[in-house]
């Protein structure tokens, strides 16, 4: 068992020099509590008493894609067992937590070909700050260190430490006994940044580095934002990797219970940015459960891509680039935007079922007034509709109207994504708008696998690439499939400085023009567009005219979507449907009359399929349109 030990010893290390994002697991109360464990157990002991529910719960956080996972001992010392009578079965009970996990990361292995590591948990030692004398507090560390070691662990995991006498006593432990197990130490803080005994996280960091730790960080706390505080702060005084952990946010009392409320994409967010701000362990505490877990690997799995992969397309390649032909060349969309004409899109989304009559003949009309092109969106809101190049293929071959195809990372991996754009190009298709794609847990399928191998990001950097005639490998496609490039812009988000930062990834990834999200706080968009305007592209404006009050309102509650006042009252304010739409269509028209100058063009979307309304919108602008038209 040493040799094998020593092995995968390791290539832990190797994998944390590696500096890929390794993903722990989260929280084991919180999955025992749920599973019926009331909270005045003994959870450690639970590695004796019920041996397969501990497994399970190793297997489920496995198969959700971590990849380290903690022994159930955070608690099994002498001093926290002790209040169960068990202080005698300190050895027993962590050896046990470390066969249990073994074989559940074992199990995973051979059947699903997943390797994760194993990592000895050792908690807080629940002493009053009198009795935290250095040694005292070594020696009970090494009680249970020694059993840790004894069944095999790949490393040990000192967590939620709060004072760094303690943490410093845990690490000294763990050295006599197993000098060459890696040690990692993860401490919480206040709402102030700093441990409970007072130590500021710098200090701490400077501390930990010394004694020879090899990764260092901070897991609990208030939530993510105040662990990525301090991790940042962390940063600056140590080269260590860092550790990322947080609850799944603050927690809510309902009924005496302390319950997280946040969602598993609350915690994908935090992954990206963790992986972003540098941590290399990144995982969840108390709060978190598999479906966060799984969310985090489908983050973390983009933003690795992204580094790989992406970062190097395009250089040094196997394969001589191409130059793609002038955008004007490429598409009647292309053209326009590269002549500075102002462009008209109207939104229609896909059936449900594979009859697409309906929405053929409402492009046929769109067309014979005059608008450019349709845009076709990729199962919105993750709903389970006809493909969205299916439906550009039959408008294009049987209209002879060009279309903007949304393409999603939501549904393909990288092979997938490579293989699809192949085939648009092949069928004719020119306009491709990258998008990262709406969750599945918005949709009608919560449950459905969400694969975001790469991001919006990434996404662009592969079309643009394929333009270049190379693929994600670095080898030829042949000539450059001709794409019109576009992305996404959302100005009505909270986090402005965010998605500014994105957009500019976006632009230097490849994108060449941008469309907007429904815009109906125009001073957002204003905003917005100054902020961009050191690396700005044309930009196409979304217009979406309001059917309701409670169609606004839904915009505002569910979609997060900033709704001024003032139009609000003004759709509350009609009595029928028929007044409401009608008001809608006049805010959506005051809005286009407004942005026009500031834009290159504007996409209306389509309520319900009331293809008449995006014309009422655009009439004025359909109009000029005809008429440069004819004086041509």
């Amino acid at each position: 068992m040493e040799a094998k030990q020593a092995v995968l010893q390791g290539k832990f290390m190797d994998r944390l020099r590696s500096g890929k994002p390794l993903l722990v697991d989260g929280a084991m109360g919180t999955m025992f509590y749920a599973r019926g464990v009331f909270i005045n157990r003994c959870y450690d002991e639970l590695n004796l008493t019920d041996p397969q529910l501990v497994r399970e719960l190793h297997e489920e956080y496995l198969l959700a894609g971590a990849e380290l996972i903690e022994t159930n001992t955070f608690g099994a010392t002498s001093t926290r067992l002790k209040r169960f009578g068990l202080e005698a079965k300190v050895a027993e009970i962590n050896y046990a937590g470390v066969r249990i996990a073994r074989s559940a990361a074992e199990m995973v292995r051979e059947k699903h070909a997943h390797d994760a590591f194993v990592a000895g948990s050792l908690g807080p030692l629940g002493l009053p700050a009198a009795e935290r004398h250095s040694e005292a507090m070594a020696a009970v560390y090494r009680e249970q260190v020694s059993a840790l070691n004894d069944a095999g662990v790949d490393l040990f995991l000192v967590e939620t430490v709060t004072s760094i006498d303690e943490a410093e006593a845990a690490v000294r432990a763990c050295q006599s006994v197993a000098p060459q197990v890696p040690i990692v130490v993860s401490a919480t803080v206040t709402d102030t940044g700093s441990m409970s005994d007072g130590t500021r996280a710098e200090e701490a960091a400077v501390r930990l580095d010394h004694l020879g730790v090899v990764a260092v960080g901070y897991n609990c706390s208030d939530g993510r934002n105040l662990v990525l505080q301090t991790l940042e702060r962390m940063s600056k005084v140590t080269s260590l990797p860092l550790i990322a952990m947080p609850n799944a946010g603050v927690p809510n009392c309902v009924d005496g219970r302390s319950i997280y409320l946040s969602s598993p994409e609350y915690l994908g967010s935090f992954a990206r940015k963790a992986a972003r701000s540098g941590a290399k362990l990144i995982g969840g505490c108390c709060g978190t459960t598999p479906a966060h877990i799984k969310a985090m690997r489908s983050s973390l799995r983009a933003v690795q891509a992204q580094v790989e992969g992406l970062a190097q397309a395009g250089t040094n390649a196997a394969a001589p680039a191409v130059e793609p032909p002038p955008m004007e060349e490429r598409s009647g969309v292309g053209k326009r935007i590269a002549a500075g004409e102002f462009l008209s899109l109207v939104e229609i989304v896909p059936p449900r079922g594979f009859d697409c009559r309906r929405e053929i003949e409402g492009a046929r009309m769109l067309q014979s007034l005059g608008v450019h092109a349709i845009n076709v969106p990729d199962s919105p809101r993750a709903s389970a509709r006809m493909s969205a190049g299916s439906l550009c293929v039959q408008i294009e071959r049987e209209l002879g109207m060009e279309t903007v195809l949304h393409f999603t990372c939501r549904d393909r991996n990288l092979l997938g994504i490579q293989s699809d754009l192949l085939g648009a190009a092949a069928l004719g298709l020119r306009n491709i708008l990258c998008l990262t794609g709406d969750p599945p847990k918005m949709g009608t399928y919560p449950d459905a696998t969400a694969v975001f191998d790469v991001d919006a990001v990434g996404l662009t950097r592969i079309v643009r690439d394929m333009n270049h005639g190379l693929d994600l490998g670095k080898q030829s496609i042949g000539q450059s499939p001709g794409f019109v490039l576009a992305c996404a812009a959302n100005p009505g988000v909270p986090d402005m400085d965010e998605e500014v930062r994105r957009f500019a990834a976006k632009v230097e990834a490849g994108a060449e023009f941008a469309i907007t999200q429904p815009v109906f706080d125009l001073r957002l968009l204003d905003v917005f567009l100054k902020r961009i305007e050191s690396f700005r592209v044309p930009v196409v404006a979304g217009i979406w005219p309001l059917t309701s009050v409670k169609n606004a309102l839904f915009m505002r509650n569910d979609l997060k979507v900033s709704m001024p006042e003032n139009i609000l009252q003004r759709m509350g304010s009609r009595s029928t449907p028929e007044e409401s739409r009608a008001e809608g269509i006049a805010i959506a028209r005051e809005m286009l009359a407004e942005v026009r100058g500031a834009v290159q063009g504007v996409q209306v979307s389509a309520p319900f399929a009331r293809y008449e309304s995006a014309v009422q919108v655009m009439r004025e602008v359909l109009t000029q349109a005809s008429k440069n038209q004819a004086g041509e």
